[in-house]
Order: C-alpha cells, then sequence, then structure tokens
C-alpha cells in the first residue's frame, strides 16, 4: 500500500453509495423482455432513450456527417491528426447556438468562452480545479445528484457542505438554508469559494423559480463567491413552468460586465437532452477569460474527439431537424412522466409535481418502518432484490428527510415502466395485506385476552357466590 498514492487507496469516491451499489445489482442481473423477464429493471439511469428512433434516421438522411465526409469527398485524415485544445470552431457555433434555442433565445452565448470537456462531470470538476483549492468548499442545495461526491471532490479535494432543503416548500432554496450552511462551513473553518446548482434538479425534476435565482445571486454578490449552474437538462422542461437560465436573470438584473457576471458560470452537456451520453460531449461557459484560458488548458486531459465534433456540428446547424426533435421529446418526456405518476398514485404512491429531468421524485415515506435513514435503506433493499427494481434511495442525494427515492422513467420501454409499475403496485399491496393482517392478528389476540380476562373474572364472581352460600362446618 505504500507505493500506492493516497488518491488510490482513499476511499472519498463515492463508489460503495446505494446509488452505485444498486447499479452493480443490476449488471449482475439485468432485466429483458425475452431473456430474462424477471431480472432487474433499471430506473436508477438518468438517461434519455426516448427520442433515438428520431436520430437514426437523421445518421440514414445524412451520411457524409457519419462517413467522414464533407461534400462527398474523405476528410479522415484531417479528423484523424492533432486538433487545437479550443474546439472546433464550427461545432461551438453551432453549440452555443442550440443552448440559445433551448433558451427561448431569451440570451445568447459567445463560442469563444465556451470551453469543451468530455461530458458534464468533466466540466465540473474542471471548474472546481479553476475555482477553489484543496479545503475549500462549495455549497448545495440538497437532495443533489448522488455522482457530485465523485465529480466535485474525489480529485480536487474541494468539500461539499449541504444546504438542507425540505419537503414542506417542496425542497426549494431559501436564504435561511443558504445561511445556516454558510456558518456551518466557518465553523469548519472552510473557505467557501461559490454554491453549485443543478437547474433543472437532479433528483427533483423541477426548475427553479427566478425568485431563487434571485437569492443566489445575491448571496454570491455579497460574499463575493462564485456561481455554478449544472444546466445539462435545459432542454428537458416538457411542461410550465418554463425554464429560466441563470444568464437570464443576470441579464434582468443588468449585471452584465460586472464582477458578479463573471462569477457565474454555465455547465451543459448533449448527454441528456439529446440523449447521447456515450458521445461524452459536455461544455463549460464562463464570462471570466481567466477561467476560461485555464479550463482549456485542463480540457487537454479529456477533449472530445474530432470524429464526434464533426457529426454533432452537422446535426445541430440542421434546425429544422433539432426543433421536430425538441418537441417532439418534450412530448415523449410528459407522457412517460405522466405515466409514471398517475401508475404509482393507483399504488398509493406521490411524487412531487415535477415539469422536467428524466426522473421523479417519490415519495414513500408510509412505507416505511419507521422514520430513519435505516428504514429507509431495508425498504430500498427490498425493492432492489425482491421486487426488482433499482431506484436511487434519497439518503444517497443527502436528502435529510428519510423516504424519498428518484426514480427514473426515460430510459425505458413504455411497455418495461408499465410492468415496473405493477411490480411496485404489487409491493405495496402486499405490505398492506401484511398490515392488515397484523392488525387483525392484533385484534383477534385483544379479543382473546379480554374473552380470557372475562371468564377470570366470572370464574372469581363464581367462587365468591360460591363461598357465601356454603354452611360452615
Amino acid at each position: 500500500m505504500g507505493l500506492l498514492s493516497r488518491r488510490a487507496t482513499c476511499n472519498t469516491h463515492g463508489q460503495d453509495s446505494s446509488y452505485f451499489l444498486g447499479w452493480q445489482e443490476y449488471k449482475k442481473n439485468p432485466y429483458n423482455e425475452v431473456n430474462n423477464p424477471n431480472g432487474i429493471i433499471q430506473m436508477g439511469l438518468a438517461e434519455n432513450q426516448l427520442c433515438l428512433d428520431l436520430l437514426e434516421p437523421w445518421l440514414m438522411k445524412n451520411p457524409d456527417a457519419l462517413g467522414l465526409k464533407r461534400d462527398g469527398i474523405f476528410i479522415f485524415k484531417e479528423l484523424a491528426l492533432f486538433q487545437d485544445y479550443n474546439g472546433f470552431p464550427a461545432f461551438k457555433r453551432a453549440l452555443v447556438d442550440f443552448m440559445g434555442e433551448i433558451r427561448g433565445n431569451k440570451v445568447s452565448f459567445d463560442p469563444n468562452h465556451v470551453v469543451l470537456t468530455a461530458g458534464a462531470t468533466s466540466a465540473n470538476e474542471t471548474l472546481m480545479f479553476c475555482l477553489a483549492d484543496q479545503g475549500d468548499a462549495f455549497l448545495l442545495p440538497t437532495p443533489y445528484y448522488p455522482g457530485f461526491d465523485r465529480d466535485l471532490r474525489w480529485r480536487t479535494g474541494v468539500e461539499i457542505v449541504p444546504i438542507h432543503c425540505t419537503s414542506s416548500n417542496g425542497f426549494k432554496v431559501t436564504l435561511p438554508a443558504i445561511e445556516q450552511a454558510y456558518r456551518q462551513a466557518q465553523k469548519r473553518k472552510l473557505r467557501v469559494k461559490g454554491v453549485l446548482i443543478t437547474n433543472p434538479s437532479n433528483p427533483l425534476g423541477t426548475t427553479m423559480a427566478r425568485d431563487e435565482l434571485y437569492l443566489l445571486i445575491n448571496f454570491i454578490e455579497d460574499k463575493q463567491i462564485h456561481l455554478i449552474s449544472d444546466e445539462i437538462y435545459a432542454g428537458t422542461v416538457f411542461t410550465s413552468p418554463s425554464f429560466v437560465s441563470v444568464m437570464e436573470v443576470l441579464k434582468d438584473r443588468n449585471l452584465d460586465q460586472t464582477q458578479v457576471w463573471e462569477r457565474v458560470h454555465i455547465v451543459y452537456s448533449l448527454s441528456k437532452d439529446l440523449g447521447l451520453p456515450g458521445f461524452r460531449v459536455g461544455a463549460i461557459y464562463s464570462n471570466d477569460p481567466v477561467v476560461v484560458s485555464a479550463a482549456i488548458k485542463m480540457s487537454s486531459f479529456g477533449l472530445v474527439s474530432s470524429q464526434t465534433q464533426y457529426l454533432l456540428s452537422a446535426m445541430l446547424f440542421d434546425k429544422k431537424f433539432t426543433k421536430e426533435y425538441m418537441s417532439e421529446n418534450h412530448k415523449r418526456l410528459q407522457k412517460q412522466q405522466k405515466d409514471l405518476v398517475s401508475g404509482l398514485e393507483k399504488a398509493g404512491i406521490r411524487c412531487l409535481d415535477s415539469n422536467a429531468g428524466l426522473f421523479c421524485w417519490v415519495d414513500m415515506r408510509h412505507l416505511l418502518k419507521s422514520n430513519t435513514f435505516e428504514a429507509e435503506m431495508e425498504l430500498w433493499q427490498k425493492i432492489v432484490y425482491h421486487v426488482k427494481i433499482n431506484i436511487s434511495p434519497g439518503s444517497s442525494c443527502h436528502c435529510i428527510e428519510p423516504g424519498w427515492f428518484r426514480v427514473c422513467f426515460a430510459n425505458m420501454l413504455e411497455s418495461t415502466l408499465k410492468l415496473a409499475i405493477q411490480r411496485l403496485k404489487s409491493f405495496v399491496s402486499s405490505i398492506a395485506m401484511k398490515s392488515q393482517s397484523h392488525q387483525e392478528l392484533k385484534s383477534l389476540r385483544r379479543k382473546a385476552r379480554n374473552n380470557w380476562v372475562s371468564r377470570l373474572s366470572l370464574q372469581s364472581f363464581y367462587d365468591r357466590e360460591q363461598d357465601t352460600t356454603t354452611e360452615p362446618h
């Protein structure tokens, strides 16, 4: 062990979290409609597979993009050779145009402020390296994406201090909660370098209201710290209220070209909106030229391939296709979410009202044996091992209320979703039957005890009567 680094032997990656353990159990016994119908259904993966059938026809109609051709001429050599760390100018232009479109063109983005990364995971870690040193802290509202424990902390040494949000107001961020987290960091003698949010929220599936964003802007302005807005789910908003980017709020407040303007950074990716996680395309957007410069240098450790940039440039520049795709994507997400919510409601399980994302925040508190995280883990294990569904317990998302779970719905066929709902219905019914049987047994025991007491009392009364009527010897 002494020959290895502390990073290699430390246990801060988070791989032992129930979030990752559920994935491991799924891999051992994955559900397949034909080959393994009794396997585990994966509902712990926030992946958008609902519109892959729209992407494949586009590829068939655009063979040059996929075949490394330009106007029918092979450009393999051009793409195979070394590329600048800045990325393809054409791809960056196409990306910022797309980012503007899914935000209703209420804000625009400068391609010179974009740094390409190998997915949002790399983007978030790169920003940590740019904005904080080992031992510094970022504040994160809970519940938050379990992977942040790995992405933000593991290699950077940056600490996460939770901003505890509760179900009392739908897990919205409040000023008292932010200030409490800030004080907690100070007690731990941590220097707070910023706040990181996901908007739309993972795992809540909700968009942040303007007043929440105003509150955050005021807070970072007062403390002179950074704000990172991870907007990877910006294009998944399928119903009102509409998505409001932090960039839009900065414009509303006339904060462009100010110090605050340079301390707000956006993370984006094509993994969720276009359903392309395997392409590993992420981006940092920052108005601070020093951050952009540093991030470009760091991006050499996680570049996006030339082939991928070339293909996606052609796809994103096809405005007709992207518009139709996003419209259909919203419809399918909304339907799948509605089917999950209504199905769970019939089983007596409710969900937090949501309008975005690839998951629902599901309330199973009434199914817990006790209001503890131990009871939550016991319930989770039953759902994984007996119900054969992998979902993510709220404790893995650092929720402070036991009994909440993140349930993903966009990574499966409609038929698989129906099966998952049916399994959960049967499980809840079995719990109800056991509870009823338990209550009936208690009632029978109570009646038997009462009858026994009554018989004992009658016998005692009879014995006393016998004593008083018997003649003395």
